[in-house]
């Protein structure tokens, strides 16, 4: 399968009622948050994660689509395996060719490696990868308001930790976002593809994945969160034929009031101008 052709940008827009979508362990699991704005922040990483996780339910280690950053994952395992496939023995580790021929091997086998970069030339050498998909963080369209609610706890985990059954009851702390619509950037580079093999295909899955990846996250913590748009810019060359601020810029989110806090998306007016380059075709997926 050949590498993608074209360059794309993308917008992506979604929301978190009564959730956390993306906690500061810094700053006590709270919503990371911007602290001179107040607008909420999700970073890239997590949104990468949830990308890597519907990819492994919907491809169940099909070849050719595994992860390679998984929890509690040995990653110089997973270079191993490149290394006994492709025959090379540890006094070769690091020549050039055999570093260029286990990158390749595990670009094939590794859709996030393809996708996404990595570097794994620590240990066991596989090099590194400088992936053609790359995602800035998601922040909110307006300021965040964070809640600290209590909970409390009707159980214990030990017999010894109480008689008193008054006692046995623990207070706790829940953090959430009432409600926030954030947005995100995204970047798709046809050269940086030619290095790793991201095929049409592997696009394909990427937009699956924006889709549904909150389908599958589903978690006390993270409330309801709901992808509500996705406005896809795809050049004509792979260079690109337009600087991707101003294609960002073709789309705009608006209050329609200001008369109460937002609660919904339904607050929200979404404009998408179709008067961009005509060398750049406008996709609106979501």
């Amino acid at each position: 399968m050949s590498a993608i052709s074209n360059r794309y940008e993308f917008v992506y827009l979604f929301d978190v009622t009564n959730g956390n979508p993306n906690g500061d362990p810094d700053a006590g699991n709270l919503p990371r948050i911007d602290p001179e704005t107040s607008h909420g922040l999700v970073t890239d990483v997590c949104l990468k994660r949830k990308i890597r996780n519907f990819v492994a339910l919907h491809k169940e280690d099909e070849q050719g689509f595994r992860i390679y950053i998984t929890e509690k994952a040995i990653l110089n395992n997973k270079h191993t395996e490149a290394h006994k496939a492709l025959s090379i023995k540890p006094k070769d580790n690091k020549s050039s060719e055999n570093v260029d021929s286990a990158r390749t091997w595990m670009c094939k086998n590794f859709y996030d490696v393809r996708t996404f970069g990595a570097v794994m030339s620590t240990g066991v050498n596989c090099g590194q990868v400088r992936g053609p998909v790359q995602l800035a963080f998601a922040t909110s369209v307006e300021p965040i308001f964070p809640l600290e609610i209590s909970i409390t706890r009707m159980a214990v985990t030990e017999g010894k930790e109480t008689d008193d059954d008054d006692k046995k009851r623990t207070m706790g702390r829940k953090h959430i976002v009432p409600y926030g619509l954030y947005r995100v950037h995204g970047y798709i580079s046809a050269k940086l593809a030619e290095q790793t093999g991201f095929s049409d295909n592997d696009l394909h899955l990427f937009w699956q994945a924006l889709q549904n990846m909150f389908e599958h996250d589903r978690s006390a913590a993270r409330g309801e969160m709901v992808a509500r748009k996705l406005v896809v810019f795809k050049h004509s060359s792979a260079i690109g034929n337009a600087p991707a601020h101003k294609l960002f810029d073709s789309v705009k989110v608006e209050r329609k009031s200001s008369d109460a806090p937002a609660r919904s998306y339904a607050d929200y007016h979404v404009a998408v101008s179709k008067d961009g380059p005509s060398d750049v075709e406008c996709l609106e997926i979501i």
